[in-house]
């Protein structure tokens, strides 16, 4: 119940600042929620992004605007957050399937987008395996990459297709997938495919090290085909564990996924019975 609370806090204060400029930090703090689970269990919660939720809210209210005021698009624009006519039309064309100034010469249909409404449900009620292990400091290598968080569920994926089809898995095979969002603020993350590090090997061109701290993990087994297994399990470790735990939250802005040898498997990472891991740093709440 708190944490449905805290989003439909976080939701009433979007609503109430829809026209101003509004960050991910200014919503988090408003519910007392770090940046960084905040942003992860509200789209897991919602299924939206929380800049998503924003934009597809402000387009709506664009549109409402347009077909019943003169107000000038330029104004309209500007009061939703767009810099210029140009981003606006484009913006407004992607969500509507118009542009705006056909919606003022034709009588056009547009696309409503109402907000957010919390409805207490009863979900859950199943058993969720997981252990909390302590963990010494170890060093991966890998490839790195920045993702936003609007589009990651997306484009995460495409970053593993891209590293296996351009032959370099020689290099890195991809024991593990790890998420690090070190301020725990931003709308972007780093997101690494990566081993353990040899110190005795040569460091490929293109790769980097990076130290993983000592903490204590609660670690997650996952059965079934990549990547909608790790995808729902994702969902649930945000969305309902963390939520209704009362002993641990996160301890820091790291998620790693760990997977085992797709060959050992008869169709790879796509078997029913692929087996994969996601650990998350927590420590005890005060």
């Amino acid at each position: 119940m708190e944490w449905m609370e805290s989003i439909s806090r976080a939701i009433r204060y979007i609503e109430d600042h829809i026209t101003e400029d509004i960050s991910i930090n200014s919503i988090a703090e408003q519910v007392n929620i770090s940046p960084f689970y905040f942003q992860k269990s509200f789209a897991m919660f919602c299924g939206y992004t929380v800049m998503e939720y924003i934009r597809k809210r402000r387009l709506a209210l664009a549109g409402s605007e347009l077909v019943s005021s003169d107000v000038k698009v330029i104004d309209i624009a500007l009061k939703y957050g767009y810099d210029s006519p140009d981003s606006f039309t484009k913006a407004f064309t992607r969500f509507h399937g118009v542009t705006p100034s056909f919606v003022r010469k034709e009588d056009a249909m547009l696309k409503s987008f109402a907000p957010l409404k919390i409805k207490i449900a009863l979900e859950g009620g199943y058993l969720m395996d997981y252990k909390i292990n302590q963990k010494d400091s170890f060093t991966v290598i890998g490839v790195s990459k920045t993702f936003k968080y609007e589009d990651a569920k997306t484009e995460v994926p495409k970053f593993w297709n891209d590293h296996y089809a351009a032959g370099n898995g020689k290099f890195i095979c991809g024991m593990y997938g790890i998420n690090h969002d070190k301020n725990m603020t931003g709308d972007t993350f780093e997101y690494l495919i990566a081993d353990n590090y040899n110190p005795a090997a040569d460091i490929p061109e293109g790769c980097v090290t990076k130290v993983i701290p000592a903490y204590s993990w609660a670690i997650f087994p996952c059965k079934g085909p990549m990547p909608t297994a790790f995808q729902d399990l994702n969902s649930k470790v945000f969305s309902e564990w963390l939520p209704a735990c009362r002993e641990y939250e996160i301890a820091a802005g790291y998620c790693i996924e760990l997977y085992d040898d797709p060959t050992k498997y008869p169709d790879g990472t796509r078997d029913k019975n692929y087996y994969s891991e996601m650990w998350i740093p927590v420590k005890k709440k005060v």
